[in-house]
């Protein structure tokens, strides 16, 4: 299109585009039908496609969004090549699924393995940069489950679909505050072990009482503070 025939009154192009205006009546005729085989294919897909999604299930989901579009909006393209593609879709993703229930190495390829990212109240910190998850990201999700201190956490994991796994601890031990230091008020309600320390970055304990200068044997911080109950 040439930029004389570009009019800001021109309300027919504004609405219609290049196409004639019955072309709108097929829009919606093509949109149902689209709608319906998306269905279908939604529905063959399985349940784990309306839930939170893996890597190949996000990228599959990006892929449908893509294909429904053309058919859907374009006068020029028809509903049956759309529709192979879809099928298409289909097919690989159950393809992939089936290989990844038989080949362990497979599943771990396309959907990625569990990363153990808290234990026994410890941040893993060399888990956590190898998935890029900083401390921050790790004491929020912890919050949303009413964990304070990270003492109450046995495990915490990221899963392989991004999700996260808490397991707390039958006997909560004292451990580093997963709450804002500027919310004052919040941490006033936690009580301070004196004689217990914690790497303020990962939450490690100092066993040995020597703070002062001596670096975390688990991230190699040398910031220590009391653990909280």
């Amino acid at each position: 299109m040439k930029k004389e025939d570009i009019h800001l009154g021109d309300w027919n192009r504004i609405l219609f585009g290049d196409t004639p205006g019955v072309f709108t009546w097929e829009v919606i005729v093509r949109t149902i039908l689209i709608y319906l085989v998306f269905l279908v294919i939604m529905r063959l897909l399985g349940k784990r496609m309306s839930a939170q999604l893996t890597i190949t299930e996000l990228g599959v989901m990006i892929m449908l969004g893509g294909i429904v579009a053309v058919p859907m909006q374009i006068p020029t393209r028809g509903l049956l090549p759309g529709t192979l593609l879809l099928i298409c879709v289909l097919i690989y993703q159950r393809g992939i699924s089936w290989l990844s229930l038989k080949n362990r190495k497979v599943e771990l390829a396309v959907q990625g393995d569990v990363t153990l990212l808290v234990k026994d109240g410890v941040m893993q910190i060399n888990h956590m940069r190898d998935d890029s998850i900083s401390p921050n990201e790790v004491f929020a999700q912890l919050r949303d489950r009413d964990i304070k201190q990270l003492g109450e956490v046995k495990r915490l994991y990221l899963e392989g679909n991004g999700s996260f796994s808490v397991f707390k601890n039958d006997a909560p031990t004292a451990g580093l505050s997963v709450l804002p230091a500027k919310d004052v008020r919040m941490n006033q309600t936690l009580k301070p072990v004196d004689h217990q320390k914690v790497c303020v970055y990962c939450g490690q304990p100092d066993k040995a009482q020597i703070h002062s200068g001596k670096q975390c044997p688990n991230c190699g911080h040398d910031q220590w503070t009391s653990a909280v109950q």
